[in-house]
């Protein structure tokens, strides 16, 4: 699946000039002027990084970056901008950016520092989690192997995911469009009721009472959230 970039540019013709460049490096891009649209975009939509100008007409970048910074710790930021004193690159590093390219800049270079912030985020990513105890549930998601309600079984690889998702993000409401975009891919989207049969699944192999869910919640409208019970309540 094609990593995907969030790509904050006002002047339309350097948005779309990046955009198609991007695009011939295999990325999706997704391009917006308006940095009052960036974090509902970010919000609604999975992304792998990044590029952001500073000086945004309404919202400012480096405003948008401390905002960004609130919801995903971890996701690679890159300002492009005109802004290129010392001072400037100082604070949209202190702000969380985790790079600072000053405009004009070679195609090239940018190429080369994306790559490089990929795969150093890529390589945390790795280390994510690969076992999972919840109450009297286990999972393993090297094998595909469980341990639930009823004793021992295998997810799928598409549950599996779908399942590693929430759990790496426990607490969190996903949206239905980041669970499509992870699990699925972003071109091939089943209906929003198959994400729910999984749930309703995951219900009946790890919940104790799948009617009333402990661990695994819909949000009305929005998505889903797993949330790691402290003890099972009994029936």
């Amino acid at each position: 699946m094609a990593l995907r970039i969030l790509l904050v540019e006002d002047e339309e013709n350097i948005r779309e000039t990046l955009k198609l460049n991007l695009e011939l490096e295999d990325f999706e891009v997704v391009g917006i002027g308006d940095g009052r649209k960036v974090l509902k975009t970010f919000k609604e939509q999975h992304f792998d990084l990044v590029l952001l100008d500073i000086m945004l007409p309404e919202v400012n970048g480096l405003q948008l970056c401390e905002q960004i910074r609130l919801l995903n710790m971890q996701i690679p930021i890159i300002f492009l901008t005109a802004k290129d004193t010392t001072a400037d690159k100082i604070t949209g590093l202190k702000k969380g950016a985790d790079d600072y390219i000053t405009k004009p800049f070679s195609l090239e270079e940018l190429l080369l520092r994306i790559q490089i912030l990929l795969k150093r985020s890529q390589k945390n990513t790795s280390n994510s989690v690969e076992e999972f105890e919840f109450g009297k549930n286990q999972v393993n998601f090297k094998t595909f192997e469980a341990l639930g309600q009823k004793g021992e079984f295998k997810l799928t690889k598409k549950e599996a995911m779908l399942l590693k998702l929430l759990i790496e993000r426990r607490g969190e409401v996903v949206s239905r469009q980041q669970i499509l975009q992870t699990v699925w891919g972003y071109d091939v989207y089943p209906s929003t009721r198959t994400i729910d049969n999984f749930i309703l699944s995951f219900r009946k192999y790890f919940e104790h009472n799948p009617k009333k869910p402990m661990f695994f919640h819909s949000v009305r409208g929005v998505g889903y959230k797993f949330i790691e019970a402290v003890s099972e309540q009994s029936a």
